[in-house]
């Protein structure tokens, strides 16, 4: 079966429109329960009221993991504030909107992949950061307290979709049972990759919105930071976020 071309490429998959259905084809490195795994959490974010994509199936096309889903209409609220800067402003306060709604959702132990467990394990397997500078990160990590609710991980404005007064949240592989404040700088830090003035635009929406300080979400920023080094994203500026390490951890 030909799928054609793809319609957007990331690390880890392949995007497809196929049949008036979106195809997620996985690299063949990822573990053989990577598609399954991805799937129940998608799921459990549609369970929880959400406006998500249904999982339709899991596959596999010329032997690569594959997760086919529900097609979801629209514009990304990325696409939308390169072609409307003058509107950013709008697209973020409905972008926080969004992500305050998914952060209501409180998570029983169990159902969902811990954040701090996975935070954990990304600042440990990192070849970047020195011993002292996990160590003390992870003394952080584990000084936190928090009520875990339902984190994205990777909510950035192109896993936003907006079809009229429909908002669609895409790309689940990430999410975790977690600290909203943690997932609120997660947010910031992508965003101010492109851009720091669209990214504290963001912070300020959500901040007013949710009476988070902006103090209290970037007590989280060496633990993001740290864990965002361990994941070899070629787009993203390492020097970058050494230096953000370096103003909290020396």
């Amino acid at each position: 079966m030909n799928l054609g071309n793809p319609i957007s490429k990331g690390n880890t998959a392949e995007i497809y429109r196929f049949d008036n259905k979106i195809v997620k084809l996985l690299k063949e490195y990822l573990p053989y329960t990577e598609s399954l795994y991805e799937a129940k959490k998608q799921e459990f974010a549609y369970s929880c009221g959400l406006d998500v994509p249904k999982i339709h199936e899991i596959t596999e096309f010329n032997g690569r993991q594959a997760i086919v889903m529900e097609y979801i209409k629209g514009q990304t609220v990325g696409e939308l504030i390169l072609n409307n800067m003058e509107l950013a402003e709008r697209y973020f306060n409905i972008f926080a909107n969004a992500q305050m709604n998914m952060h209501n959702i409180v998570v029983e132990s169990g159902l969902l992949e811990s954040m701090s467990e996975k935070l954990k394990r990304q600042i440990i397997s990192g070849r970047i950061l020195n011993e002292f500078q996990k160590s003390e990160i992870l003394k952080r990590l584990d000084s936190m307290n928090f009520e875990s609710r339902l984190c994205h991980g990777d909510y950035h404005p192109f896993n936003l979709i907006l079809n009229n007064d429909k908002v669609t949240i895409i790309d689940w592989v990430d999410s975790s049972a977690g600290d909203i404040r943690a997932d609120v700088y997660r947010s910031y830090l992508l965003i101010s990759q492109s851009s720091l003035e669209l990214a504290e635009l963001y912070l300020g929406a959500y901040c007013q919105k949710s009476k988070l300080s902006r103090e209290e979400v970037f007590q989280w920023a060496p633990i993001i930071v740290g864990a965002r080094l361990s994941e070899n994203v070629s787009s993203e500026n390492i020097g970058r976020l050494k230096k953000i390490i370096n103003e909290y951890v020396y």
